[in-house]
């Protein structure tokens, strides 16, 4: 069906830049953007539909590229832990942190697990997200990484969303292999990985490189094992401590490194030349009260592309809104709303491998776009919190108001 869209204003979001066209009209055939530009240059067609957008604010839906959406039980305590003064790595040592979620999660059900995830997943629906990631790694052997996985795939058969599944089964290490993290990174090479792929439950490879979880010779055979599958990567690298996994990750030509706190300058050089984004990951840089700050004058001066996203998960980041982490961007890391909005949406897609189909304004484009009643899309990052009215559209259908129950 052909359809016409008019009396609007856009920010593409073309090349990372608001690139705003006033009294703007978009013309969608399908689920497809067919053409965009001024309304007064509007060539003459005839549309199935018109919709008038009444002096609308048009962005590309949002794209949250890193969530941990699909998990078991809530770590609400290990948050007063935090606020006591316990760090992170001492909690992980009392058996809390990403392992009392494994626990929740391998004892909960697959439906179970899509009902919690569901009600979160709209959350960041009704906050204008159209497309997400969902990492697996509460799982931590093969038939609760698959359940995961099978339920981030129902996530995007069920709600108006596009979902890429990402498997993340190198996040911790399991209790049964204590003491034997070679042994578990076999398992998630040679076994794993190779059967989740085969069942079409994998979209892209991530992994935690970090002192308390993998290094990077490790990291390396989960890589090698992606490459060897077809898989694009993924990186958790620089969020503690400076063990170059974004330099690793540059090498295999990551989508993304995430999190990057400390990241140095030889690490953002790699990533410029590997195309790798940043995805700078505000909520958890927050709720874990950090001080060392993601360099983004680097970042900036290299030409690296920044994203941001909501790193949903029940430790570090229970963040149910990703225009709040655009706000957080800005104040915490001093991005401007500019800057933030593109993070959200064409460098967000590009850290999915998505940027020929998503994360911008333009023909050939998906259909999936928001018109904000706002007065300038600076104030998507400007507002704290809150639902800001708007009319969401996915593939080039309004979405409607989804109960939250």
């Amino acid at each position: 069906m052909k359809q016409l869209w008019r009396n609007f204003h856009a920010a593409t979001m073309a090349q990372g830049a608001y690139s705003i066209i006033e009294r703007a009209a978009i013309v969608t055939r399908g689920e497809r953007i067919e053409w965009i530009g001024a309304e007064a240059d509007l060539p003459p067609a005839e549309a199935e539909e018109e919709h008038d957008l009444h002096g609308a604010w048009v962005t590309p839906g949002l794209i949250d590229c890193h969530t941990h959406l699909v998990f078991g039980g809530n770590r609400s305590r290990e948050f007063e832990q935090r606020l006591q003064g316990v760090d992170y790595a001492t909690i992980a040592a009392q058996g809390g942190g990403i392992a009392s979620t494994v626990r929740a999660t391998r004892a909960a059900s697959e439906n179970e697990l899509y009902a919690s995830a569901r009600k979160r997943a709209l959350h960041l629906l009704r906050d204008g997200v159209t497309t997400l990631e969902v990492k697996s790694g509460y799982g931590l052997d093969l038939p609760n990484e698959r359940k995961m996985l099978r339920v981030a795939r129902r996530l995007g058969q069920t709600l108006p969303l596009t979902v890429r599944a990402t498997c993340l089964a190198a996040h911790a290490l399991p209790p049964e292999f204590a003491g034997r993290a070679d042994d578990y990174i076999d398992e998630v090479a040679r076994r794993m990985l190779p059967v989740l792929a085969a069942e079409g439950l994998v979209d892209a490879v991530d992994a935690f490189c970090e002192h308390l979880a993998f290094s990077p010779a490790q990291v390396e055979r989960v890589f090698e094992a992606a490459r060897h599958l077809g898989l694009p990567v993924k990186l958790h690298a620089e969020q503690l401590s400076a063990l170059h996994g974004a330099t690793l990750a540059a090498r295999y030509g990551a989508l993304s490194a995430d999190h990057l706190e400390y990241l140095t300058e030889d690490d953002v050089l790699a990533m410029a030349r590997a195309g790798t984004v940043a995805v700078l990951l505000p909520g958890a840089f927050y709720a874990l009260r950090e001080t060392q700050f993601p360099p983004i004058h680097l970042l900036r001066r290299h030409g690296v592309p920044i994203a941001i996203s909501s790193d949903l998960n029940p430790g570090t980041s229970p963040a149910l809104s990703l225009r709040l982490m655009l706000s957080m961007a800005c104040t915490l890391f001093r991005l401007t709303p500019e800057e933030a909005l593109a993070g959200a949406t064409s460098h967000a897609a590009r850290a999915l491998g998505l940027q020929a189909t998503h994360g911008e304004l333009a023909a050939g484009r998906v259909a999936d776009f928001v018109a904000w009643e706002i007065d300038h899309p600076s104030e998507l990052a400007y507002w704290i919190g809150g639902d800001l009215p708007k009319r969401v559209i996915r593939h080039a259908r309004q979405v409607g108001e989804p109960p939250l129950d």
